[in-house]
């Protein structure tokens, strides 16, 4: 197990697996490590570094939970790879894991050398922020992994030809067993910190976007994703002819990232960084 101490005293657990292209893989609002899994065995050649945000998975809580934010996850993610003495990586980053990585862009650009976005942009979808907020911060009605995987079944409706094994997968990687069910493997003040984050006014991050200019760039989007729309695609993809850009059928928000086209689309990505 490997963990770091942050600069205000957090441990944060990270995984450093392989060798070669330095990849940073960053998770979404509310999940873990275990979120790379499906893919990893698709991206040889890389050195696999994924990290629990804090408070979620293996990482420390932060008793301070309006350090739950973007530029604080940033920090930690520079503090990490100054800890693992890099001086650049690219980034994959999944959902909220893209925003750190346009975040890392415009504040510190010298310490990337690409960039790879899963269903995500600089334009937020209002429907896709309703449904996360339908269950943020809340440990799950159902009382064991089996009733939580016929749960995911049912409520992620823009999936198609999932088997059941993969929900049954989900539902063992993002809750944890205790004596009263299941429970969230994140801290429920997350909740607090997203929506204290949504009382103010959002920014425009379009120029986040801009920032990752002359970085080999790649984006992968759920065919149903309620979080990035079509529109938003097509004009990241105006402002970024070069982008590699990856729609997966039968997919909402997110991708598992180890479909054929979203497979295809990192290989070409890493290849062109190596």
């Amino acid at each position: 197990m490997s963990e770091f101490l942050t600069s205000d005293g957090l441990t944060l657990y990270y995984s450093d697996e392989g060798t070669g292209l330095p990849l940073l893989c960053l998770a979404g609002l509310t999940r873990t490590t275990a979120d790379f899994d499906y893919v990893a065995p698709y991206l040889r050649g890389c050195r696999m570094i994924r990290l629990d945000y804090r408070g979620r998975g293996r990482s420390s809580w932060d008793r301070h939970w309006q350090n739950y934010t973007l530029p604080v996850e940033c920090r930690d993610v520079v503090e990490l790879l100054d800890h693992l003495g890099l001086d650049r990586v690219a980034v994959l980053g999944t959902s909220r894991g893209g925003l750190n990585a346009m975040g890392l862009a415009m504040g510190h650009k010298d310490r990337l050398c690409g960039v790879a976005l899963n269903d995500i942009g600089p334009e937020i979808d209002p429907k896709g922020l309703e449904f996360i907020m339908g269950y943020l911060g809340r440990n799950p009605g159902a009382k064991n992994h089996m009733d939580a995987a016929q749960a995911l079944e049912r409520t992620m409706t823009g999936f198609k030809d999932v088997p059941f094994s993969r929900w049954m997968e989900e539902a063992l990687k993002h809750f944890r067993m205790s004596g009263d069910g299941l429970t969230i493997t994140y801290d429920p003040k997350l909740r607090d910190a997203v929506e204290s984050q949504g009382a103010q006014a959002a920014p425009d991050l379009w120029p986040f976007f801009d920032a990752m200019e002359g970085l080999p760039l790649a984006c992968i989007r759920g065919e149903n994703s309620d979080l990035l729309s079509p529109e938003t695609l097509a004009e990241m993809q105006r402002r970024r002819p070069d982008m590699i850009s990856a729609t997966v059928v039968g997919r909402g928000h997110i991708p598992f990232l180890d479909e054929p086209e979203a497979i295809a689309a990192l290989q070409t990505w890493t290849e062109a960084l190596k």
